[in-house]
């Protein structure tokens, strides 16, 4: 169900979250040519109805960048159509209807005797992803950039543009499931109202870490441009792994003058929805957080080990913890 081109190329950040993608798309969003909007996933609870901050410290219904892409996209936020959205959300955009979105994007027929999915399907999906196409080509007018970030993450977002035609490419960004899971089992509270964020147990977090890297890598099998990033070798040398990434995108060598070394200056920006991060302004130290490796639990580490090791290998992680 391929659309017209768009003017605006998206770059999607795909992974489980405390993998470091709000990290890499503050760095994104520092290179010019580059738009940073946040989880636009959670756009439509978080910002429209619920009003939270936008990454500039402005509530979302007070924010001129944000009004200005609202009106441009939609002539105005309404909270109609955040409920349409999340409906369709619920219908379209979920984790077990991958297999049937891989179907799709392989030209394959979808029906529910296969898949258990009886969309009033590509209505509803090409409905779906052609709201988030206007919101990315407002959010690029808007900014003044032909590149959009969109850090939402999850990979059943990322097939619903594929199949929809989107100018969507996809960077995978992983991280030992073992910190993962040790970010997830703590408890951090929200930068918006100080409340807990969710917290997972370590065999929870396994099985998503492995259901969302698995979807991406079969986006990838599908044809959809999919470059992968490790958290680790971004920390390690980040003008390298970014100047590598950016190149890959097609953009050009960028111009890396926020870096100097492990600390990156940053400027606000206009991300709705993600982790405390997306609020840091000014001068930033980028040290990896292995506090994992003394502060968690051995037998969680196993655990997580034991239940995710063929990706761990396929990613370059060692078995060895201490």
């Amino acid at each position: 169900m391929p659309t017209s081109p768009s003017p605006v190329r998206v770059v999607f950040l795909g992974g489980l979250g405390r993998s470091g993608t709000t990290l890499l798309e503050r760095l994104l969003g520092e290179v010019p040519g580059i738009a940073a909007l946040g989880e636009v996933v959670h756009l439509w609870d978080r910002g429209v109805l619920a009003g939270e901050a936008c990454g500039c410290g402005e509530p979302f219904g007070t924010c001129p960048f944000w009004l200005r892409v609202g009106a441009t996209a939609f002539g105005g936020w309404s909270p109609e159509r955040a409920e349409r959205m999340l409906a369709l959300r619920w219908r379209v955009d979920r984790t077990r209807r991958i297999p049937a979105l891989a179907a799709l994007l392989a030209g394959e027929n979808v029906g529910a005797g296969a898949t258990g999915w009886s969309l009033e399907e590509p209505t509803e999906l090409e409905e779906y992803a052609a709201v988030y196409r206007r919101l990315y080509d407002a959010a690029g007018e808007a900014a003044g950039c032909s590149v959009v970030v969109d850090s939402s993450k999850h990979a059943s977002l990322a097939f619903c543009l594929a199949v929809a035609g989107a100018d969507v490419h996809v960077v995978h960004v992983v991280r030992d499931p073992r910190a993962v899971a040790h970010s997830w089992y703590r408890q951090v509270p929200r930068p918006e109202d100080g409340a807990p964020m969710t917290r997972w147990p370590p065999a929870r977090t396994s099985l998503h870490w492995l259901a969302q890297n698995l979807g991406l890598e079969l986006l990838a099998r599908r044809g959809v441009p999919v470059t992968r990033v490790r958290y680790e070798d971004l920390l390690a040398d980040p003008a390298r792994t970014l100047g590598h990434l950016v190149t890959g995108l097609g953009l050009g060598p960028p111009p890396l003058g926020f870096l100097d070394g492990g600390v990156a200056e940053l400027s606000p920006a206009h991300t709705v929805s993600g982790n405390p991060m997306r609020f840091t302004v000014g001068r930033v130290e980028l040290t990896r957080d292995d506090r994992w490796r003394t502060a968690a639990a051995a037998r969680h580490l196993r655990l997580v080990t034991a239940l995710t090791w063929p990706l761990m290998i396929r990613y370059d992680y060692s078995w060895r913890f201490r």
